[in-house]
């Protein structure tokens, strides 16, 4: 017996079914629907093209429960987005993990075809149940949000608190644009951390170029997709590999000055060449250490000093001198103090403080040393020094 319903022109046409294979044109293509809130559920949704232009829309889910009812939609934006709902599916079945719809429509009565799947800019979101709306057990992107399989991970070392670091991914989509993921270990249960792309390397310190989801200290992760810088310039997966700049996580909105994990990303990334030299002891009996000439991606390097022995609220000044310590000769590029407390200075060297190009490739035959001072006041009084380059 057939049962024809009458449907109003603006409402989603839908169907429980089980849809005849004889119905089909053959076209399909098929999603992933990723664990949420730790529920053990996942599974796909598949959307399948019927002979009379209907998209039937099938949802497989391992892991719900007999008994449940999991309401489920296509959303608009990128999971990490979040958006308004585009289609309501019929409710999965906890007791068979499936759920099937037929539609031609969206919920506002637009029209909705198998041929614009491949590029919707959407997510699907199957819920706990529809009095916990809140709570997702599965999800993941559709259509142009799919991912391509290219991605890039950086370090994000430990900073300000002892035991946090971990990694941020990020991941192309079809659409060219990006999901940013950081994935810390260490951070405290309940906390949220801030976290930003800032301009230049981090050893020079930069305006906020893009700012992330916080990272939930329960978790350790963020999830961000990213479209636009936050002046609302469009920025793409290459743009940020090609960018010149770092990532910074903070321990909390109101103590931004801490820095629970930062890595430099795009441009500034190391490309794990690198040369030290010695620095010696010499008018401060007790103070000595090494500098260490680590090449960037675009060619430039950042300087590390690290020594020994330095006295605890002391600041340094460093420099790159021309010609051999013997010799003697004027400053040719400055870094940043030592700072006595750590015996540390991290400095990135692009120019020499005339403004001339200076590369890693140029360091290993520059004819040159390093001195580091007692104090601004006392420059006469050197620390540590040592032949660089060609004078090695």
């Amino acid at each position: 017996m057939k049962f024809l319903f009458g449907f109003m022109a603006v409402m989603v046409i839908t169907l429980s079914s089980c849809g005849d294979e004889e119905n089909t044109t053959g076209n399909k293509i098929s999603y992933d629907l990723e664990e949420r809130s730790d529920s053990d559920v996942s599974g796909d949704v598949e959307f399948v093209e019927l002979t009379d232009g209907r998209v039937q829309i099938e949802i497989t889910l391992s892991g719900t429960r007999t008994g449940d009812t999991h309401p489920s939609h296509i959303h608009m934006n990128s999971a990490a987005m979040g958006g308004d709902i585009l289609v309501s599916l019929d409710p999965v079945d906890g007791s068979t993990g499936s759920s099937v719809t037929i539609i031609d429509k969206t919920d506002d009565g637009d029209s909705f075809t198998f041929d614009m799947i491949d590029d919707l800019d959407a997510y699907v979101n199957v819920h706990l149940s529809a009095d916990d709306l809140a709570t997702i057990v599965a999800q993941g992107d559709i259509g142009n949000n799919t991912f391509t399989g290219d991605e890039k991970t950086y370090d994000l070392d430990e900073r300000d608190v002892d035991d946090i670091s971990g990694t941020i991914t990020f991941k192309k989509r079809k659409n060219g644009f990006t999901l940013a993921e950081i994935d810390l270990s260490g951070t405290p249960d309940g906390g949220m951390h801030p976290a930003h792309i800032h301009k230049n390397s981090f050893a020079e310190g930069g305006d906020i170029l893009v700012s992330f989801n916080p990272v939930d200290g329960s978790t350790g992760k963020s999830f961000t997709d990213i479209r636009s810088t936050d002046d609302g310039e469009s920025i793409d997966y290459e743009n940020i590999l090609t960018t010149n700049g770092y990532v910074n996580v903070h321990l909390s909105a109101s103590q931004l000055s801490t820095i629970v994990a930062q890595g430099d990303i795009g441009t500034n990334e190391l490309t794990g060449e690198s040369e030290e030299y010695d620095l010696d002891e010499i008018d401060v009996e007790g103070i000595s250490g090494e500098i260490t000439f680590e090449e960037r991606k675009d060619g430039t390097f950042l300087a590390t000093i690290e020594l020994d022995g330095t006295p605890d609220g002391g600041e340094h000044p460093a420099h790159i001198h021309m010609n051999s310590a013997d010799e003697g000769g004027p400053i040719a590029v400055s870094f940043n103090p030592v700072d006595g407390d750590s015996g540390m200075s991290v400095t990135s060297v692009r120019t020499l403080d005339d403004g001339t190009t200076f590369t890693y490739q140029l360091v290993k035959s520059y004819d040159g040393y390093v001195n580091v001072h007692l104090s601004a006041d006392e420059l006469g009084t050197i620390v540590a020094q040592g032949n660089i380059g060609i004078n090695d």
